[in-house]
């Protein structure tokens, strides 16, 4: 991929609607307004008619970004920018992709032909980038929104660069060197030794942590007893599939509608299955006051996606080694549309290191019943279809992502719900 000023990180298929007015399209400003008034994290906005549908054009306020840490900023300027907009707005001023700069958007000239340093250092780490995004690197290159990388790459990254060089890096410096050129001078600053190392999950999630896993059997028969009974009235809840489930520990990879599913699972997995497995959470949402006591007692992992990353994935790999099971929405945020977004490979990375079965599952209604930004639910009918576990075999990451998705797509394709 070569470099450019612009980056697209995000294109919905276009889907039947109204074709965008005349008059919404005097409100550009209004819109390019209201972005920034949504989010500090984006420095300029422009809107523009794409397709016959609003195009957001932004450029992100990187020092903000900086302060607060943050290195996933793809994912901070979609949900918490765009979405939030989106939210709010009518279905035919619906802003249906967006384009993140790394220049401001007045600065489009092309780009001069850069000089890369010649050493190992640099050689090593460019072949290291290179064998996890497949594209071109150039000393401006920025890791997230030229390369691609997401938190699994993150963690890969750091733990290289410990290895190979023996210098740390967490989230908080590295959300202020996020380009190649900076990241090569800072390690080249704090080098300590020189000697490439592959990466080995095993040994990196195997590593000692001073923290024990709390489970909570009882709340969690309170909650499947409670919440059981009423979902299947209310939702008239229909459960399918549950021959599926495997006897042995396994990960679950449900698809993710609404703030209803994790519910819908401890109401739905069979209670034997039930007081041994945890759930993965954002703590932006699990960790607020109203939810925070059900989190804490209800065997839920929380993590922070620019915080602590291999803290979070060691105690996931802690759930798994003692012989529990997890929940994981591949998907990591909820659908604003009912359609699938794209699978984090991170539930994969876990199943191929400990050999562990995925079983999918498709929550089917939810999306209906309580879509993001509404407080609550309809009784819109939902079903919940436990698919046959995925073995990961000598599957890649990547190979064992794309089946996961694949059966869950045939599921929804086959059997539709019908309100």
């Amino acid at each position: 991929m070569k470099p450019t000023a612009f980056c697209v990180l995000f294109q919905k298929p276009r889907i039947a609607s109204r074709s965008f007015n005349a008059k919404s399209m005097m409100n550009l400003h209004k819109k390019e307004e209201r972005l920034l008034a949504l989010s500090p994290f984006v420095k300029e906005a422009k809107v523009i008619i794409k397709d016959g549908f609003p195009h957001a054009l932004l450029y992100p306020n990187f020092e903000a970004l900086q302060s607060a840490h943050i290195v996933n900023i793809e994912s901070r300027l979609r949900w918490y920018c765009v979405e939030l907009y989106n939210m709010e707005a009518k279905e035919d001023e619906k802003i249906k992709s967006y384009t993140i700069s790394k220049l401001p958007l007045s600065q489009n000239e092309p780009q001069l032909a850069e000089e890369e340093p010649d050493d190992a250092l640099y050689k090593t780490l460019k072949s290291f980038l290179h064998g996890m995004c497949r594209c071109k690197i150039l000393p401006s290159s920025h890791l997230e929104l030229d390369l691609g990388l997401d938190s699994l790459g993150y963690v890969e990254l750091f733990v290289f660069i410990e290895k190979s060089f023996g210098v740390f890096i967490d989230e908080v410096i590295f959300s202020k060197i996020m380009t190649m050129k900076d990241l090569y001078g800072y390690i080249k600053a704090h080098q300590k030794h020189f000697n490439p190392t592959k990466m080995d999950w095993i040994n990196m999630l195997s590593e000692e942590m001073d923290e024990k896993l709390i489970t909570s059997p009882f709340i969690m028969f309170l909650y499947k007893t409670l919440l059981f009974p009423f979902f299947k009235l209310y939702f008239r809840l229909e459960v399918r599939g549950l021959e599926n489930i495997p006897t042995s520990p396994c990960i679950f990879a449900p698809t993710h509608q609404s703030m209803l599913d994790g519910f819908l699972m401890e109401a739905t997995l069979p209670y034997t299955t039930l007081k041994k497995t945890f759930f993965l959470a954002y703590e932006a949402v699990f960790g607020t006051r109203f939810l925070r006591p059900i989190s804490d007692n209800g065997q839920t992992l929380l993590i922070d996606a620019d915080n602590n990353l291999i803290r979070s994935m060691k105690r996931c790999a802690l759930v798994l080694k003692e012989g529990n099971n997890l929940v994981i929405f591949p998907e990591g945020a909820r659908t604003r549309d009912a359609n699938l977004l794209k699978f984090s490979p991170f539930f994969a990375m876990l199943s191929r290191t400990y050999n562990l079965p995925i079983t999918p599952v498709v929550i089917n209604g939810s999306f209906e019943a309580l879509r993001a930004g509404k407080f609550f639910p309809k009784p819109a009918k939902i079903r919940i279809t436990f698919l046959e576990p995925i073995y990961p075999e000598n599957f890649s990451f990547n190979a064992i992502t794309k089946l996961t998705r694949e059966a869950i797509e045939k599921e929804m394709g086959r059997n539709p719900l019908l309100q």
